[in-house]
């Protein structure tokens, strides 16, 4: 818990709303769709120059709620703890963005959202969306804000899959990278795990089919696609550590559950009031068939001579993410002449780790983006 820097205080969602008919926005796979609706928030300001904004790109269930609160509400964004004046992303220095993605639920285009042509929610009619299309719609968003070039572009987990993203098609618009606890592509695993949890979903009599809109949600599917990836968040020190084998008693016999049943249970019950199935459906995919490499070595799809400097974060106790991934990163980097820097936390929070490990992030990013304002190299670490 970072608690040398104070919050953000009171913030709003805003909207952009882009791709009007008939200039919609192309999709990696050639459909199109418009008009496209972003939610986003922004905190700090942005100087004269416009040279001091950063994005924030969110994981498989985050939003653009990323720090303060929001009116009449006691829960923080999701990193809180590292966006504000005095955090890692500093507010007193920097204008901080986050938007939710393309294809999410919280407020930007996507499966749940009405399509203009039917009235009626997309549902499974919306078009596949990649990691790719998310950036580019990322991308307009920079545009409109009047930004030529980021400072920073930041994420864990799927966000660190959009670093990378920015990384390979728009190294002319960044100055630095930092992706956490991620992956060039998914491996076999942690495609397998995505495919259990859309089976899940689908195997929902509720899902009917994708349009569910108007009557039941597939609550129960969704709910153990949540508790399936839960436990993949966790490590196996860190159960131990918070359940061990404790039991938890009900009103009756049959209610005695484990502490870490329980507590599955309440994750992904608590996941069904604000997030959509089919949003996880379309975001999962965008994961698995990423590749920043297109299928080459990382190296070769870098673009020539970019200047941008790398700070790679993987977690030591991280089985979902392993740190291995995460050195493939910055071999690639290295390999292409990026001023890249690698640090693995010893941390025991598994892939939760860039939620929770804020102390160590906040020494590691506060330094890094100091060096890259100054135009420096950056250095080595490892924690």
């Amino acid at each position: 818990m970072n608690e040398d820097g104070k919050s953000v205080g009171i913030v709003e969602t805003q909207y952009f709303v882009f791709a009007h008919p008939p200039d919609e926005l192309i999709l990696e796979s050639g459909k199109k769709i418009g008009p496209v609706t972003l939610a986003y928030e922004t905190y700090g300001k942005l100087n004269a120059q416009k040279s001091n904004a950063i994005l924030i790109c969110h994981a498989l269930s985050g939003d653009a709620h990323a720090a303060g609160f929001h009116q009449g509400e006691q829960k923080p964004g999701w990193w809180d703890d590292m966006i504000g004046p005095g955090k890692a992303f500093d507010t007193d220095k920097y204008f901080v963005i986050c938007s939710n993605v393309l294809g999410g639920c919280k407020g930007s285009t996507g499966p749940s959202s009405i399509n203009p042509k039917t009235g009626r929610h997309y549902g499974l009619d919306f078009p596949a969306i990649t990691i790719g299309d998310m950036v580019n719609a990322q991308r307009y968003l920079v545009d409109y804000l009047g930004i030529n070039c980021l400072l920073s572009v930041a994420g864990g987990s799927m966000g660190g899959m959009q670093v990378l993203e920015w990384l390979v098609s728009y190294p002319d618009r960044i100055r630095s990278a930092i992706p956490i606890a991620t992956a060039i592509r998914h491996s076999p695993q942690q495609i397998a795990f995505n495919e259990v949890g859309r089976q899940a979903i689908m195997s929902d009599p509720d899902w009917k089919g994708g349009y569910y809109y108007g009557g039941p949600l597939p609550a129960k599917g969704l709910a153990l696609a949540r508790m399936i990836g839960h436990i993949t968040y966790m490590s196996d020190i860190s159960m131990e550590k918070k359940f061990s084998r404790r039991i938890k008693n009900g009103d009756s016999k049959d209610d005695t559950k484990f502490e870490v049943e329980e507590y599955l249970h309440y994750r992904g019950n608590s996941f069904v009031k604000r997030f959509d199935a089919n949003s996880y459906l379309y975001i999962t995919r965008a994961m698995d068939y990423f590749d920043a490499a297109r299928g080459k070595f990382l190296w070769d799809v870098f673009k020539k001579n970019i200047n941008v400097k790398v700070l790679v974060i993987a977690f030591k106790s991280d089985w979902l993410y392993p740190a291995y991934q995460s050195k493939e990163i910055v071999k690639a980097c290295k390999i292409a002449g990026l001023d890249a820097t690698y640090c693995e936390i010893d941390s025991t929070y598994g892939h939760d780790a860039f939620l929770l490990e804020t102390e160590e992030q906040t020494h590691l990013i506060k330094h890094f983006l100091e060096k890259v304002k100054k135009g420096e190299t950056t250095d080595e670490y490892e924690i």
